[in-house]
């Protein structure tokens, strides 16, 4: 059994800012996720994509970040268990929790914290009749190393900032970036989207707009991507890659079981300390939902500070929380 004051579902960068902002408070944390690392979506899915608005950096990559947060909480030597998904939650009579992973892992905990992002996720796929035969043979849904597309035809699908972002940083890298999307504007960041229509009017890049994607094919590995235009009118470009970035398909797993407040795949909080409807049961980060939610990792940032400073009374219920800046006190007075 693992003994610890709070345990974190999922080692994003969310959940692992949270533990800084427990370590403040004299709070251990167990953090428990699926993935076999750290770093959730962003040492997954795009270890190297680059993020824009974390306060302070302009630009920082994704794997950089989780590793800064890492060093950043490693004074108050938070302990981990990956590669195995939480399935059951038990509430013992003092009001604390037993929390059993897949693996039969047990950990004790006052508090429960989920910051499982998206929960169990998996890429939105588009719907093409032989899209399987080509994945990892041309197909792929995130980009791990840019320099697998160096010198390569690569075409990109999608509308959000994922899509963009990577158009605009593959640019630099690969011999041809075709950017197809099904609508005229794009929901990513106005500012990346002003960048890709730059791109587009150097020639930097093609962008096709107003079209979907109809077919793959090859020779046993993808060479051409079919097109359909608005006009219902079809046409084949060459291609060494396909990256459709759809999102993700979010499924919440046995959290769905708890007894919380569900919306749309998300769990609803109150925004006073982002607790659930359940007592010492917290969510932050792109798993939660409330008016006015945004999906942005400072939010999240955000979410685990203020939801720590609630939880302080279910770990020290005989102590009064004496709240102290980092920047008077430095982070080894605490």
């Amino acid at each position: 059994m693992i003994n610890t004051d709070i345990c974190i579902i999922g080692a994003g960068p969310v959940g692992l800012f949270s533990v800084f902002e427990a370590g403040l408070l004299k709070m251990r944390c167990h953090l428990i996720d699926a993935l076999p690392q750290v770093g959730g979506q962003l040492s997954e899915i795009y270890p190297q994509k680059p993020i824009y608005d974390i306060p302070g950096y302009p630009e920082v990559k994704a794997q950089e970040l989780v590793d800064n947060l890492m060093e950043q909480i490693k004074p108050f030597k938070p302990t981990f268990t990956l590669g195995e998904r939480v399935d059951h939650l038990d509430k013992q009579e003092d009001g604390s929790f037993i929390v059993t992973t897949s693996d039969k892992t047990h950990v004790h905990a006052q508090v429960i914290v989920i910051a499982g992002g998206l929960g169990c996720f998996e890429p939105r796929k588009p719907a093409l009749e032989n899209l399987e035969a080509f994945e990892g043979k041309g197909i792929t849904y995130m980009v791990k190393d840019p320099e697998t597309f160096r010198g390569k035809k690569v075409v990109l699908a999608g509308g959000g900032d994922s899509a963009l972002d990577w158009t605009i940083f593959l640019s630099n890298v690969a011999e041809k970036v075709t950017l197809v999307h099904r609508n005229e504007t794009f929901r990513g960041a106005p500012d990346s989207a002003a960048k890709v229509f730059d791109l587009a009017n150097q020639g930097k890049i093609d962008l096709i707009l107003s079209a979907n994607l109809k077919e793959v094919s090859g020779n046993g590995v993808l060479d051409t991507v079919t097109l359909q235009d608005k006009s219902k009118v079809d046409f084949k470009i060459d291609a060494d890659y396909l990256i459709p970035l759809f999102g993700l398909s979010p499924k919440l797993g046995p959290i769905a079981d708890w007894g919380l407040s569900i919306d749309k795949n998300a769990i609803e909080v109150d925004t006073r300390d982002y607790s659930t409807g359940v007592e010492r049961i917290y969510a932050i980060g792109d798993i939660n939902t409330y008016p006015g939610k945004l999906k942005l990792i400072l939010c999240g940032f955000h979410e685990g500070s203020i939801m720590m400073q609630s939880a302080f009374k279910y770990v020290y219920p005989d102590q009064k929380l004496s709240f102290k800046y980092t920047t008077v006190n430095g982070v080894n007075a605490f």
